[in-house]
């Protein structure tokens, strides 16, 4: 009856994800700082001091929690799925903590995908016309699916470089698909959706307004918020390819609405994998040339610059709804057109404003 009545109210989930959260916070802090998990200053960072670095470790217990008092019995295969989130996440709190390889990395990213992709059977399943493609075979949908998932799980993973853009893009996807899984009669993935907002709402107040508590997401935060978007992800387009929503949610262009929501990881990490390919380095190296990292460089600061990526993201979110019917190249081509015509306009800016300094 209880269940009942919070299933009715989700939002309801969302207040209780976060008094969770928010409880167990304080306690992930003094264990990082009484461990060793935190962040020293160095050179790729503006922070001081020693900041606690396994935020995800409360995202992922918080939510787990809640998923499993409200909504336990979601997926057919509910414990590979939660299996596969528990692999992400240890994956990321042990490169948090040792620093993995790249190669460690994606092993690990491709043991979770097995379990989410191979066991709960989450995966991409039909290509919605693309090249002429519908229905794929099982092969094919697990290496695109795989891919899929490694692809947003480390886009999200480079995104994650200044207070409060991982967990505030995350809070505003999940709305995405919290709001549309709802309408679309798909209660059980609009809690999940509802449950992680309530998390990351918990960890954004922290890192963002902290001070002798702040604390970082880490890997173990990023690389489980990838892998959560790519479920939604995953789950939005298949309801799409086989009309499993009322005429009026129906995309004909799903996947390349999807591309619109993730806009912002997508496209930074493609435009900043090419520059470092052009100039003869790893595309795994890490350097100051993403989208915050320049958008600092005009002199905001790390709330303004959040703010001003979380609002381009909601224009892109827009453009996703206003074109959810078109053709899907057309949709992907206007996408990445409009964000590259705002990386030249914003590179102008950094020019005129090293010449006047």
């Amino acid at each position: 009856m209880i269940q009942s009545f919070f299933i009715e109210h989700s939002y309801l989930i969302g207040l209780i994800s976060f008094i969770v959260g928010f409880i167990g916070m304080p306690v992930i802090i003094r264990i990082a700082k009484a461990k060793g998990f935190v962040v020293r200053p160095n050179k790729r960072m503006s922070h001081t001091g020693e900041i606690p670095n396994i935020g995800g470790l409360n995202i992922c217990f918080s939510y787990m929690l809640t998923f499993l008092l409200f909504e336990s019995n979601q997926f057919s295969q509910n414990q590979f799925f939660l299996i596969g989130l528990l692999v992400i996440m240890t994956i990321g709190f042990i490169d948090d903590v040792l620093v993995l390889t790249p190669a460690a990395k994606l092993i690990g990213e491709t043991l979770a995908g097995i379990a989410l992709i191979g066991f709960a059977d989450i995966r991409i399943t039909h290509l919605h016309g693309l090249l002429g493609i519908t229905e794929i075979g099982i092969i094919p949908s697990y290496l695109i699916s795989l891919f899929i998932l490694i692809a947003i799980i480390n886009a999200v993973n480079l995104i994650d470089g200044i207070d409060g853009l991982a967990s505030g893009l995350g809070i505003l996807y999940c709305l995405f698909f919290a709001v549309y899984f709802g309408l679309a009669g798909e209660t059980s993935w609009a809690i999940s959706a509802i449950c992680m907002i309530g998390s990351l709402a918990v960890f954004f107040t922290f890192n963002v307004f902290g001070h002798r508590e702040k604390i970082f997401m880490g890997d173990s935060g990023s690389l489980l918020l990838g892998y959560l978007l790519t479920t939604f992800v995953f789950r939005f387009c298949e309801i799409n390819a086989y009309h499993e929503v009322p005429e009026f949610l129906h995309m004909d262009a799903a996947p390349a609405v999807a591309i619109c929501v993730l806009t912002v990881p997508i496209f930074d990490t493609i435009r900043v994998s090419l520059t470092r390919i052009k100039k003869h380095r790893s595309p795994f190296l890490p350097d100051k040339n993403h989208i915050h990292h320049l958008l600092l460089r005009t002199g905001l600061n790390h709330i303004q610059t959040t703010c001003v990526i979380l609002t381009v993201s909601m224009l892109f979110i827009g453009l996703g709804i206003l074109g959810r019917n078109w053709n899907m190249w057309v949709l992907v081509i206007c996408d990445f057109a409009i964000a590259t015509a705002l990386t030249l306009i914003l590179w102008r800016i950094i020019n005129k404003k090293m010449v006047n300094d």
